[in-house]
């Protein structure tokens, strides 16, 4: 499988510092990771570490609860962009969600869609899947299935429940093709990983990578 190219090599403590970022890097060239997923002030850090190879830098927006007013999130984005972040990973505001304000969440990511596409970035959309009811799963999929996103993703590792294999397969069967899925939250071992792909994700979202590719080459699998 090359489970490797699937995991987006996260790091978001609110703590990290640039030798942190520094290892990271290494981590994710040695083992072919798809990208780094870093704190917003050290995108610039990432971008000149990696320079000249393969692996992506992304960072969040909205991060972690997502109620952030809209125009911050606009912002943040911007500034992202501007500091050589190649993927943004946004959380929706999940109060809007929960009122049912989906007006409002239209008009909140169609503006984070602008800021990344007409600078040639991804823009993945993170719902917090696990303290969301089916329905809920379901209108997410529709709306930013609709509107365009390129990801959507499970989780933010901050709710009390992450990635299941469940959620990845209701939000495939509920998301237009194009549409990617990225799943994130607990995800700890080679074993899991391989099944929330095989359940239709396209990214993992981890900071146990180097622990699930070690599992996928027969080392030690966990944390």
């Amino acid at each position: 499988m090359d489970i490797g190219r699937y995991i987006d090599h996260t790091l978001l403590k609110p703590a990290t510092i640039i030798q942190d970022v520094k290892k990271l890097c290494a981590e994710a060239v040695e083992f072919g990771f798809a990208a780094v997923c870093i704190p917003p002030p050290l995108v610039k850090n990432a971008r000149s570490i990696l320079k000249g190879s393969t692996v992506k830098v992304a960072t969040v927006i909205g991060f972690p609860f997502g109620y952030s007013v809209s125009k911050a999130k606009v912002f943040e984005a911007q500034q992202a962009i501007e500091d050589g972040a190649d993927e943004l990973d946004m959380v929706i505001n999940l109060i809007a969600l929960k009122s049912k304000a989906w007006n409002y969440l239209e008009s909140e990511v169609k503006h984070i869609i602008e800021a990344a596409h007409k600078n040639g970035k991804l823009l993945k959309v993170i719902i917090e899947s696990g303290i969301l009811t089916d329905e809920e799963i379901i209108q997410c999929c529709e709306l930013y299935g609709r509107l365009g996103v390129d990801f959507l993703k499970t989780s933010t590792g901050y709710a009390e429940k992450g990635a299941t294999i469940e959620a990845v397969q209701l939000m495939r069967a509920h998301l237009p093709d194009p549409v990617q899925i990225k799943a994130s939250g607990g995800i700890r071992t080679y074993e899991f990983a391989r099944q929330l792909i095989e359940a239709g994700a396209t990214r993992i979202g981890a900071s146990a990578s180097v622990a699930i590719v070690k599992g996928e080459r027969g080392g030690t699998d966990g944390y």
